[in-house]
């Protein structure tokens, strides 16, 4: 009988600092083990293109930094995102040129929007691991079409009947919009064993929040064939459900992000109006010890998610708690505090209107029971 498969699942990734080995190196032994390693690739890497307009700009990220992502093991990203087009096509090309020459398997952003849309599939243990990747927060510049590159995308209507956006209240899912997620995942399933879909969704920098769209797109992307479903977007952690026995992360957090864009004290317009609207939105003060990382003061606490994939199609779940270390470097923390955010992820989740979690720990990992 052949061994069982790890996959582990890291949020979003944006390395537009210095020394990016040194930032991913807190919790690369943990993903340098497993089977496979798949994270949220936030920003494109480039020096070229011209800044998107219609949301608050990421800066490109240096190219030769996608390299430390290999370097760390994480061999698989999901890229549909609300800042992967903010340097234009340029800047997807560049991105999927430099990813495509590292050997990692990517999906989400393309040339257009069939491309986008186009599962990443990648071999271990002799089994077909899919990905699917979509943007369910605009802004829909940055969505992709039949002749524009951009994100992969389920339409989420804004409460306020405008475009979809970030800073929109996000209500409802577009049942088209679903109904053309559920065909692709369809669709992918008949290539693979195992398949994961990557939804960047959620209420940013508020904790425990879930939108009132969340749980019915992510269960829909289960009942379509799913075996798991994995979200990243709020910077900050969500909980953990389960639907027909597969696991859903709502919100993985931050998996490494260490950026000057986010600072208040900056140049560029857009993004120091955003740094003090966001302090008003959601009402908290960046902590001065994490200038790389200036999320709301519960956003230290992270995870690392995991599937066990037995060879008879069982899946076992577990999550790594992990720390963000200032000023924004994550790590693998002592056993209290590895506690006590496994405490803090089970009673996010309750606040949301989750199912309490039940497990036990093996002493690094929280091993988690279908309720």
């Amino acid at each position: 009988m052949s061994d069982p498969i790890d996959i582990l699942f890291l949020g979003d990734i944006i390395l537009d600092v210095p020394e990016p080995d040194h930032w991913l190196s807190g919790i690369a032994e943990v993903t340098r083990a497993a089977d496979l390693a798949i994270g949220h690739l936030e920003v494109p890497h480039t020096l070229r293109g011209e800044e998107l307009e219609g949301d608050v700009p990421a800066p490109g990220a240096e190219p030769a930094h996608l390299a430390a992502i290999a370097r760390a093991g994480i061999t698989m990203l999901s890229m549909a995102g609300n800042h992967i087009a903010d340097c234009g096509a340029i800047g997807i090309t560049d991105t999927n040129e430099e990813l495509d020459r590292l050997g990692i398997a990517h999906t989400g952003a393309d040339a257009n929007l069939p491309l986008a849309r186009r599962p990443a599939v990648v071999e271990r243990g002799g089994k077909r691991i899919a990905l699917l990747s979509y943007n369910c927060v605009g802004p829909e510049i940055g969505w992709a079409t039949e002749t524009r590159a951009g994100s992969a995308y389920v339409n989420v209507f804004a409460a306020d009947g405008g475009p979809s956006r970030p800073q929109a209240e996000l209500v409802a899912a577009d049942p088209a919009s679903v109904e053309q997620m559920t065909r692709d995942i369809a669709e992918a399933r008949e290539q693979a064993d195992v398949l994961v879909v990557a939804l960047h969704k959620g209420i940013t920098h508020r904790p425990a929040a879930l939108a009132p769209y969340e749980r019915p797109l992510a269960q829909a992307a289960v009942d379509a064939g799913a075996d798991a479903v994995v979200g990243h977007h709020a910077h900050i952690a969500r909980g953990i459900e389960f639907h027909r026995g597969r696991p859903i992360f709502h919100g993985l957090g931050n998996g490494c992000v260490v950026t000057h864009a986010l600072t208040p004290a900056q140049d560029h317009p857009a993004r120091a109006e955003w740094a003090l609207r966001r302090k008003a939105m959601f009402g908290f003060e960046p902590d001065p010890a994490y200038p790389l990382a200036p999320f709301h003061p519960e956003a230290v606490n992270g995870l690392v998610g995991r599937c066990r994939i037995h060879p008879d199609g069982r899946v076992e779940t577990g999550f790594l708690p992990i720390w963000f270390a200032p000023p924004g470097r994550p790590i693998v923390p002592d056993t209290a505090r590895r506690t006590e955010i496994a405490g803090y992820i089970d009673a996010i989740g309750r606040t949301a209107g989750l199912a309490p979690l039940k497990g036990q720990s093996d002493g690094l990992w929280t091993w988690l029971k279908p309720g």
